[in-house]
């Protein structure tokens, strides 16, 4: 059986064979600068990125999610003054850059398989007076026994400063290596200091959570979180994505969404690559 579902797997391309599978844009990133990235991700969990967003891009997404920030959240995890906007992509377009930034993909490239896929894509705002979130890690909802590799990776990107008083990211350094630990009330929580345009890629093994917002004016973000093509994401992109917005989006967007196939056959629709639906 063994070797036969290994021949199964070690099929070249595709049910179509129309469709070929495209590199990401993180071929384009510098391998030393890559790999320099990979190892501090790997020796702590985490990587801070700064500066890879300009002023001009920021303003362009400050100026489309903020008039779409409403309600705050509706329990504890999500904030109860916190705002969140989901299904960024149907909104703004605005938000595009940050989820198939080259460097991103670089990491992701070396993490994961061919045809890793989106799996969660949010605008979030801590207002004032929110309380520090939950530590938690963000594939714990796959049912694999810690410690293992990561199944997924997020990025949050500081649309505002990120300061240690306003709600920036907690983590807790090293602890994607556990196994069946759990970070007590004197866990060491860390806040993700970085400056706007910056963002923080983290395994979904470590451990994390919103800070506390301890200052008078909300902090703004997003966040795009990523996993093996062979998982369930959080967000059914191919429900909840119209075939309108995915034939605007990049190739790197798309194949994310899941217009792509994990071979041999991981993702076809009535026997066939995803990518016919969007043919005219």
């Amino acid at each position: 059986m063994a070797a036969e579902v290994s021949s199964i797997v070690d099929l070249a391309g595709d049910l179509a064979g129309t469709y070929r599978r495209t590199e990401s844009s993180g071929r384009t990133v510098d391998p030393a600068i890559a790999e320099a990235d990979l190892a501090a991700l790997r020796r702590d969990g985490y990587v801070i990125l700064e500066n890879l967003l300009t002023p001009q891009q920021l303003a362009e997404i400050r100026a489309d999610v903020l008039p779409l920030l409403a309600r705050t959240g509706r329990n504890d995890f999500e904030g109860h003054a916190t705002q969140r906007i989901y299904s960024v992509l149907n909104k703004t377009r605005s938000c595009d850059r940050i989820v198939d930034h080259p460097r991103v993909l670089a990491l992701l490239d070396r993490l994961f398989l061919p045809n890793y896929l989106l799996s969660m894509l949010q605008v979030i705002n801590i207002l004032p007076g929110e309380s520090a979130q939950m530590l938690h890690t963000d594939d714990s909802f796959y049912p694999i026994p810690r410690p293992r590799a990561a199944l997924g990776a997020a990025t949050i990107w500081a649309v505002d400063d990120f300061t240690a008083d306003n709600g920036a990211t907690d983590i807790v350094a090293g602890s994607h290596v556990w196994g069946d630990r759990l970070p007590g009330e004197d866990a060491e929580r860390a806040p993700v200091v970085m400056p706007a345009g910056s963002c923080v890629f983290f395994l979904g093994t470590l451990w994390h959570g919103g800070g506390a917002n301890r200052s008078a004016d909300p902090r703004l973000a997003l966040t795009a979180q990523y996993c093996e093509p062979w998982l369930r994401p959080q967000e059914a992109f191919t429900l909840s994505t119209p075939r309108e917005v995915v034939r605007e989006v990049s190739e790197d967007i798309r194949r994310m969404l899941g217009y792509s196939i994990h071979p041999p056959f991981i993702g076809q629709v009535d026997g066939m690559h995803p990518k016919r639906l969007l043919e005219p």
